[in-house]
């Protein structure tokens, strides 16, 4: 029976075009050589990439934030997978409770943890620092990493990492040969969302940054405020090639179903 109908495909090609269109639109409007943003009709320009690329202030900002991003990431990452293991294969009084609570900042709005950590790095004297702003952003973007490394878990077999154990293998090894490469994509996918998460904070980040730590969501929301210019398209279009690209590469080297869905 052929589900892919007249009416389904219709709904799928404007369900498209309506998630494509805005990136398009953007794209075109990094493009234009007028100083407001619109769509160029009769002359393209890579002025404002050029313009963008002589900036300083964006040009640190965004190599702020993929440091940052990186960093939080990995942070989640290695804390996520003894997390996983500790939630998914141990019984202990309140599992439920620390499984909700490191899911929590999920469910808390970000100015509200945004403000939370303001007060309580400044009881430590290290607001603004690039350091508050790895801890701040692990913690927020912690849960991503923890779901996917989880749900990779589940569908995880125990039989290879019983037997390599009964023909003598110690428990690290056993994680480290068998476990630890069975849940890679899980790991991997968990990364590339916690990545982005972190790439993408705003909210939360405002609070606890400093003119020496400004991220790019903050110095694009800074420069918006002050003005809006097709810079900020050409920051989108170089976003969106970033993105692609990395996408592109997961697809070569492990399989984006694998990465974000954690399938083994």
């Amino acid at each position: 029976m052929n589900r892919n109908g007249l009416f389904a495909l219709v709904f799928h090609s404007l369900f498209s075009v309506f998630l494509a269109a805005p990136l398009v639109i953007v794209c075109l409007v990094a493009f234009t050589p007028d100083n407001m943003l619109s769509v160029p009709t009769l002359h393209f320009s890579v002025r404002w990439f050029v313009a963008l690329f002589n900036d300083n202030g964006f040009v640190t900002a965004f190599c702020n934030s993929m440091g940052l991003a990186t960093l939080a990431a990995t942070g989640a990452a290695l804390l996520g997978v003894p997390a996983a293991l500790g939630l998914l294969r141990y019984s202990f009084p309140g599992r439920a409770a620390l499984n909700g609570l490191l899911l929590s900042p999920l469910m808390i709005p970000p100015v509200v943890l945004g403000v939370a950590l303001l007060r309580l790095f400044n009881e430590f004297g290290v607001n603004g620092s690039f350091t508050s702003l790895v801890l701040a952003h692990v913690m927020l973007i912690f849960p991503y990493s923890l779901r996917l490394i989880m749900a990779s878990m589940v569908s995880l077999s125990r039989e290879p990492e019983h037997a390599a154990m009964s023909l003598g293998a110690s428990a690290w090894t056993t994680f480290r040969r068998i476990t630890l490469p069975a849940l890679l994509p899980g790991i991997l996918g968990g990364w590339v969302l916690a990545f982005a998460s972190s790439f993408d904070e705003l909210t939360a980040t405002i609070f606890l940054a400093s003119p020496a730590t400004l991220t790019l969501p903050v110095r694009i929301y800074m420069s918006m405020t002050e003005t809006v210019d097709p810079m900020v398209a050409a920051v989108a279009v170089v976003i969106i090639v970033i993105t692609v690209g990395l996408m592109f590469v997961l697809d070569r080297l492990v399989g984006l179903d694998k990465v974000l869905m954690g399938k083994n």
